[in-house]
C-alpha cells in the first residue's frame, strides 16, 4: 500500500482541506488529514494524504517533495505503517491512587 503518503513540514495555518487542495492537483486524492494535538486542537505540523492508485502516490512525491504551501517547503514520502504502541491509559500513577514514589510516612 503505498498510496498513503505523510506529509511533513506544514506549515499551523494549513488544514485538511487545504491539504487535500494540494494534492489534488496531481491526482484523485482518497482522504486527506491534518494531524491536530488532541487538547489544543492545534496542528502537530504534519498530515497524511491517501492517494487513488500507487502510481497517483509516486507522482504527487516527485511534483510536491520540496515544494512550497502556504510558506513551507514540504516534506512527501511513503507513509510507513503504524508501529503497536501496546495499551493506551493504565500505567501507574496519576490522579486515583497508584503506585509513583514518593514518601510514605511509616507508622
Amino acid at each position: 500500500m503505498k498510496n498513503k503518503l505523510f506529509v511533513g513540514s506544514l506549515s499551523f495555518s494549513v488544514d485538511s482541506d487545504a491539504l487535500n487542495n494540494h494534492f489534488a492537483e496531481v491526482g484523485e486524492v482518497i482522504s486527506a488529514k491534518v494531524i491536530t494535538d488532541r487538547e489544543s486542537g492545534r496542528s502537530k505540523g504534519f498530515g497524511f494524504v491517501e492517494m487513488v492508485d500507487d502510481s497517483t502516490a509516486e507522482a504527487a512525491i516527485q511534483q510536491l517533495n520540496g515544494k512550497e504551501l502556504m510558506g513551507r517547503a514540504i516534506s512527501v514520502t511513503v507513509a510507513r505503517p503504524q508501529e503497536d504502541r501496546g495499551p493506551r491509559g493504565g500505567g501507574r500513577g496519576g490522579f486515583g491512587g497508584g503506585g509513583g514514589g514518593g514518601f510514605r510516612r511509616q507508622y
